[in-house]
């Protein structure tokens, strides 16, 4: 997830037993949000609303409810007791069922809107006939189906020393609410947001029960590829397509639709599943609430929820709004399934946008029931809890929120056909309502009991401020887990730290270390060099320090534990020996990378060697810093398409050879370590041979000192001889050979930095 020094949000990635510090985006705890226009004034209206309510209605209305309205646009035919279930607004007969969970409410309010946010009414539910149990309800007949905004006030009884925030002033969007509506266009003010300075802007509920169906196809068919065969692809919707230079239309740059027209480029590179970062509705311009040093910045990765259930509305084209977002969503799902790729979501169910108790964004769960959805300790002045380091915790093992959460997850594999999910912070799902570890979270086992969920892909970020889980989270055989110690151990050795040989190896082996517990495999690892933390792969080879000073903090934020090297000069530099160590460089941890046994993953412009400058924290800057610049590729022998054909060239080895991705850890009949000198710290080389498994032998070996090491190779398998696929010290296009080349010497010299791999073709 994004992460910030300054004040409210920093976690924290483990280290083997020490945490290693990641300090990044702050969950920015903005001012107060703006109030909606305002209302006039609740009254008993009986008699005088400026609607049309049958007799038989009249008297229900009279009692169950009062109402208060403008010139109304959002006009229904009467009011009906409505239906506790289920949760969030249904069509149910010729009417629209709202159902709030509010357990300790005093009173709460139902306020319509038009479809640009406009108020014409409110309905002040009466609890003798519009409440069951914990369950507010209401049935309006004859409402719209579509084109009506909706939101709640909710009053309670407590003040701050409860845990409780009313604030009957604000109206709350709906935690159930299927779509969200906002401002249309991506970071660009409007009326209907209804923004204040100081205060920041309104989000209600919406829905569309009038379109028709998403035609998914005939077949509607998924990939449903094994977890073991998936080379993953994490990214950002908006930054993908932005530029001019990914040739989409302008009206499509940065949307769903944008990433579906790129399909074919993400089929053609490999890839069978993409992770796309946060695409639950979130408030873009979060960081210019108030004036700050960050004022200047736009939440392009979206670790910001204010909603679980509605797709981000602005990333539909043209500012078509919510409904057409949802569309167009499932366009780019059925796009991408049929280009053989997956879609995972990256969902943040750790926190939302509300922020503290210092500087609170109140939206939503908090005003509704601030004790239920989050963590809290009602000791302290600054009550929730902050595990995230975003200033809240969803507090997911309470029942209530539990289902929440599960019924969410359902929605995006039914409505939206997802095919999985990467969880992030997940370490903070597996705490109680107070903050301890618990060993089977009640949410989990859920998920992995679910007899839809629990066959879904399962991910999770196995950490959080203060707990870390690699290898240890709570997963029922079946979650796999970003694996933080691969990416650090692999990046130590690589760039030639001593004493890292022996965790190489159990990395590029599948870390049984961690996994090989109980009916675990070595596809529970995802493994990465890279992901949307961090350096690109490009600067993680151009810096040895970040440079975050463009985020306004003064470069504080972001890690300092990179594990990085600059080859020799610090940034950008025209010394043509350095920017040949670092094109090796990229190439070694690419082939480290889809040599190991897991599930790799590798983030957005890493084929072509993307550079963020420098910014190890990139959230916060839509421009040409993070949007994928697409014109290398179209340069003949740019570095960047000579890494682009690379890349594309090893992902096509790696899923085709049946020893690389396998269903169980290696042993020594599998892998051969070609090693007698494993305790020696000084030693940088290393190399080892996967038996084929049905395809060629590989040989492999990994120099990372700074001179030529000239090794014997071990004999070919009979009727076979060795030949070069890979070596990365070789200009392109000689650094891959597909097929591998007519064959090798018996010794052969690998230089410093580089590495080589080869196949035992028939002689």
């Amino acid at each position: 997830m994004l992460h910030a020094s300054g004040s409210a949000c920093q976690t924290r990635q483990g280290q083997h037993a020490a945490f290693v510090k990641h300090s990044g985006l702050v969950r920015s705890a903005g001012s107060r949000p703006s109030p909606v226009p305002q209302i006039p004034d609740r009254r008993d209206v009986s008699g005088s609303i400026a609607i049309s309510v049958p007799p038989v209605n009249r008297r229900a209305q009279h009692v169950a409810c009062s109402t208060t309205t403008t010139q109304a646009t959002t006009t229904y035919t009467g009011v009906a007791k409505g239906s506790p279930q289920p949760l969030g607004p249904s069509k149910q007969g010729s009417g629209v069922n709202f159902a709030l969970y509010a357990k300790y409410a005093r009173a709460v309010t139902l306020c319509l809107f038009d479809e640009n946010n406009s108020p014409t009414t409110e309905i002040s539910l009466n609890p003798s006939q519009h409440r069951t149990g914990d369950i507010w309800h209401i049935q309006l007949e004859g409402l719209p189906g579509s084109g009506v905004c909706y939101g709640y006030r909710v009053e309670g009884d407590g003040g701050w020393d409860t845990g409780f925030r009313w604030d009957s002033s604000r109206v709350l969007l709906d935690p159930y609410a299927p779509l969200v509506s906002g401002r249309r266009r991506w970071a660009q003010r409007d009326a209907i947001e209804h923004f204040k300075p100081k205060l920041g802007s309104t989000f209600l509920g919406t829905f569309d029960f009038d379109s028709e169906p998403f035609d998914w196809g005939s077949d509607d068919s998924r990939p449903r590829h094994l977890l073991k065969d998936l080379v993953i692809y994490e990214m950002p919707v908006r930054s993908f397509t932005a530029d001019a230079s990914a040739g989409v239309e302008p009206e499509r740059r940065g949307t769903y639709l944008g990433l579906a027209d790129k399909a074919q480029y993400l089929a053609d590179l490999g890839i069978n599943a993409v992770e796309l970062l946060p695409v639950f509705e979130y408030d873009e311009l979060e960081f210019q609430r108030t004036k700050n040093p960050r004022d200047h910045m736009v939440n392009i990765w979206g670790y910001s929820h204010i909603n679980f259930f509605a797709p981000q509305s602005r990333f539909a084209v043209g500012g078509a709004g919510p409904a057409a977002a949802a569309r167009e969503f499932k366009q780019m799902v059925k796009s991408l399934h049929a280009a053989g790729i997956e879609v995972l979501l990256d969902v943040v169910y750790n926190h939302t946008a509300e922020a503290d108790d210092k500087d609170p964004y109140l939206l939503s769960f908090r005003g509704i029931e601030n004790s239920t959805y989050y963590m809290t300790d009602p000791t302290q002045y600054v009550q929730l809890i902050n595990y995230s380091g975003c200033g809240n915790t969803i507090n997911a093992n309470h029942p209530v929120v539990t289902q929440l959460i599960i019924d969410s997850l359902v929605h995006w594999v039914t409505e939206y056909h997802v095919d999985g999910f990467r969880f992030d912070l997940a370490s903070c799902l597996c705490r109680d309502d107070k903050g301890r570890p618990m060993q089977a979270p009640p949410l989990i086992r859920a998920i992995s009991k679910h007899p839809l969920l629990s066959k879904v892909k399962l991910i999770a970020e196995p950490w959080d401020i203060g707990m870390y889980q690699v290898g240890n989270f709570p997963n029922w055989d079946i979650w796999a887990e970003w694996n933080g110690m691969y990416r650090d151990d692999m990046r130590k050795f690589i760039k030639g730290d001593a004493g890292m040989k022996r965790a190489f190896a159990t990395r590029i082996a599948g870390s049984s270390d961690l996994y090989a517990k109980n009916q675990r495999r070595p596809y529970h690892s995802i493994n990465f060099i890279t992901c949307h933390d961090g350096f690109s792969l490009y600067d993680l080879v151009s810096y040895n320090a970040k440079r975050n000073d463009a985020n306004g903090e003064g470069n504080r934020d972001g890690s300092n534990d990179n594990f990085s090297w600059n080859c020799g000069a610090e940034g950008e530099t025209g010394d043509p020996g350095v920017r040949a160590l670092r094109q090796r460089q990229m190439r070694n941890f690419l082939v480290a990378l889809m040599l190991s046994q897991g599930v790799p993953m590798f983030v957005m412009g890493d084929e072509m060697g993307k550079t963020h400058g420098g910014n190890n924290n990139w959230y916060g800057h839509d421009h040409k810093m993070t949007a994928l610049n697409w014109a290398p590729l179209s340069q003949e022998d740019s570095e960047q398409s000579n890494l682009f054909r690379f890349t594309k060239e090893l992902i096509a080895f790696r899923r085709g050879h049946p020893a690389l991705g396998q269903d169980n850890f290696p042993g020594p009949s599998d892998i051969i370590w070609h090693e007698n000198n494993w305790h020696n710290d000084e030693s940088r080389f290393l190399a080892f041979t996967i038996k084929g498994k049905g395809g060629p032998d590989i040989y492999a070996a990994f120099n990372s000192h700074s001179f030529q090491v000239d090794v014997g190779l071990p004999p070919a398998p009979s009727g076979t001889r060795w030949c070069r696929l890979v070596d990365t010290n070789l200009p392109a296009p000689r650094d891959f050979t597909p097929g591998g080349n007519r064959g090798v010497d018996a010794k052969y010299g690998v230089q410093g930095f580089s590495c080589i791999v080869l196949v035992a073709n028939p002689v």
